[in-house]
């Protein structure tokens, strides 16, 4: 069960960037975040009483430290693409913020099995393959990597502060998460001047990329509470073979020889994590 609702959380993930990525064509960035992370936000809050938890400080708390890390992550992430080429970014960033977890995980103690550790390579190697990207020369400024590990330092702390949560607080940790969150940006909106309002026809794009994101959000909550951190984030960040997948098929977007062989390396790593759980 923990690998299917990885798996899952990683499929709506991707879904949930694909949306947000057809969004931003339409409408600047600040705009989709904020009202994206509201309409998760909406979602969560109607969720809480289906899927209630005892409320409690600490939970709210991790909560809200997390969605500052995974808000950080965000800012710095377009910072690194704005100085940076996308396929130096985009692999460095999702690697980091999927070993980082992974090292959390065996620091404290957790042992995976030697194939599930094999599929966490494995799927790592995938992670890498998958976020290349054709536009670019494949070289960046020191200043866009160090932004961009940084920023995956953020998306893996996101993970990690929210499975630090007590496990019988329910969705408390993700109401703290996106209240954070929501306000970071906002905030840097504001101090920017940057207007808020919605492209023409952007709107209802922005609400699904919104709902699916804090969907995923529950899915890893889900996840991580009876699996292992180290297995549960790597699978989760396999999210890009979504995106590509979705690109592919709705926008004609041709996928290079790499990232296809990174699919098959992706599909591979959750075979061989999901053998181990039964072993």
């Amino acid at each position: 069960m923990t690998v299917l609702l990885a798996t899952a959380c990683a499929i709506v993930y991707g879904t949930a960037d694909f949306f947000g990525g057809l969004a931003t064509r339409r409408t600047q960035v600040l705009s989709v975040v904020v009202l994206s992370q509201l309409a998760g936000l909406a979602l969560i809050l109607g969720l809480l009483p289906l899927l209630p938890g005892a409320y409690s400080d600490p939970a709210l708390a991790w909560g809200l430290a997390a969605g500052l890390s995974g808000a950080a992550g965000l800012v710095l992430f377009y910072r690194s693409l704005a100085t940076g080429v996308m396929s130096v970014v985009a692999p460095t960033t999702a690697v980091t913020s999927a070993a980082l977890p992974v090292l959390f995980g065996l620091a404290t103690g957790e042992r995976p099995q030697v194939w599930a550790l094999v599929g966490v390579l494995l799927a790592l190697g995938a992670v890498l393959l998958i976020s290349q990207d054709s536009s670019g020369g494949g070289h960046g400024s020191l200043s866009s990597v160090l932004t961009a590990l940084a920023a995956g330092a953020g998306f893996g702390g996101f993970y990690i502060l929210l499975a630090m949560a007590p496990h019988e607080a329910g969705l408390w940790p993700l109401v703290g998460a996106r209240l954070s969150s929501v306000s970071t940006v906002a905030l840097l909106a504001l101090l920017t001047r940057r207007a808020l309002k919605p492209g023409a026809g952007s709107l209802r794009i922005i609400v699904a990329a919104g709902v699916l994101d804090m969907a995923a959000n529950v899915l890893f909550l889900l996840a991580q509470r009876d699996g292992l951190l180290s297995l549960v984030a790597v699978l989760v960040s396999l999210y890009p073979a979504s995106t590509l997948l979705l690109a592919n098929r709705v926008l004609g977007e041709r996928l290079r020889a790499v990232q296809v062989i990174g699919v098959v390396c992706a599909l591979a790593a959750v075979a061989l994590i999901a053998v181990a759980q039964h072993l």
